[in-house]
């Protein structure tokens, strides 16, 4: 649907080069190309709505010719760095791939555009904003551990629970360093494990519904961040020795008390994009949005059961005031144009 667009537009940019006796040359609100922009769309709320929001940007405001493609973070740089292939990840999570992604930058296959979020991703400690309130003294991880009774397990209600990670998730051993190294269970706490996904977004869910106390783990942006409000529980400067240790099931140290230290996601794009569609990496460069944005956006999603394209299209029409500041004024009319009837 957004590829109508580009020959139009290739041809309004050539008859506009040779006016100006720039032949070839395209303008800085032109796609500047009519080879196809494949844009990976991962199979996470957060990724899935960028795929769309950028696809529909760069499709009706530049006259790009885009294409929307499924996408995972292993299969997608895979591709990219030996084919350049899809030409724009939106939101590549580059801690497991750091390696790979420095390599295919050096031979000239993809650059790195920019941070999808600011601040990269986000794992932490979370107790629900109404607790909070009512006990303004919970600060810091101490502060909570110290209050077992206020977060009582429904197993055993003389101990409090943390809620863990998923199983198999480098984070499920984080979280069980970061209890031992709390010694949390000689302070009365259970360690539990949530099963999966669901169910740990499940009892977040439970608990914010009936007003109850929750101690959790979660990660963001996501839809539960963008949900229920919560404060992130104070944990020590990051360590990142002590964090290495902490997720390594064959360090014999003993666990250490951090914080996660922040997951970097980035915009990263194939490297032909700066030569031949200038304008578009000038765009990709910009991108940047703040974790709490996408995060209410993906919950808005949630809420009204609105896949991808939707979710896309409202942010489109309701929050021109962040996506406006990414281009040029003529081709925000054009975007606001485009989807004003969709």
């Amino acid at each position: 649907m957004f590829g109508k667009r580009a020959p139009r537009a290739l041809a309004s940019g050539i008859a506009l080069g040779i006016v100006l006796g720039l032949t070839g040359a395209a303008s800085a609100t032109e796609c500047g190309t009519d080879k196809k922009i494949d844009i990976a769309e991962m199979n996470w709320a957060t990724a899935a709505a960028l795929a769309h929001i950028h696809a529909h940007i760069l499709g009706d405001g530049y006259g790009c010719n885009t294409e929307v493609v499924q996408g995972d973070t292993v299969p997608t740089s895979a591709s990219m760095f030996a084919r350049a292939k899809p030409a724009i990840a939106p939101e590549l999570w580059t801690s497991s791939i750091e390696d790979k992604l420095k390599a295919a930058v050096a031979d000239g296959k993809v650059f790195v555009a920019g941070d999808t979020f600011l601040g990269g991703g986000l794992e932490a400690w979370f107790i629900p904003q109404y607790v909070k309130d009512e006990h303004p003294e919970l600060v810091t991880a101490d502060d909570v551990i110290a209050h077992p009774e206020i977060f009582p397990s429904p197993d055993d209600p003389s101990k409090g629970r943390l809620y863990g990670c998923i199983p198999g998730w480098a984070c499920e051993i984080a979280n069980a360093s970061l209890f031992k190294a709390y010694d949390m269970e000689n302070k009365g706490w259970e360690l539990f494990s949530p099963g999966s996904g669901g169910n740990l977004a499940a009892s977040i869910a439970r608990a914010y519904t009936r007003h109850k106390p929750i101690f959790y783990y979660y990660w963001g942006p996501t839809t539960i961040l963008g949900k229920y409000p919560a404060y992130q529980v104070e944990l020590p400067p990051v360590d990142l020795k002590g964090y290495e240790c902490n997720t390594n099931p064959e360090c014999k140290d003993p666990p250490v008390k951090t914080a996660w230290p922040s997951s970097p996601i980035k915009v990263v794009a194939a490297d032909w994009l700066k030569t031949d569609a200038p304008a578009v990496a000038d765009y990709l460069g910009g991108i940047t949005m703040e974790r709490g944005d996408i995060s209410k956006l993906i919950a808005w999603g949630d809420d009204n059961k609105a896949d991808a394209e939707a979710t896309a299209i409202h942010f489109l029409k309701e929050q021109k005031d962040i996506w406006g500041k990414w281009v040029p004024a003529d081709v925000a009319d054009k975007v606001s144009a485009a989807v004003a009837n969709m």
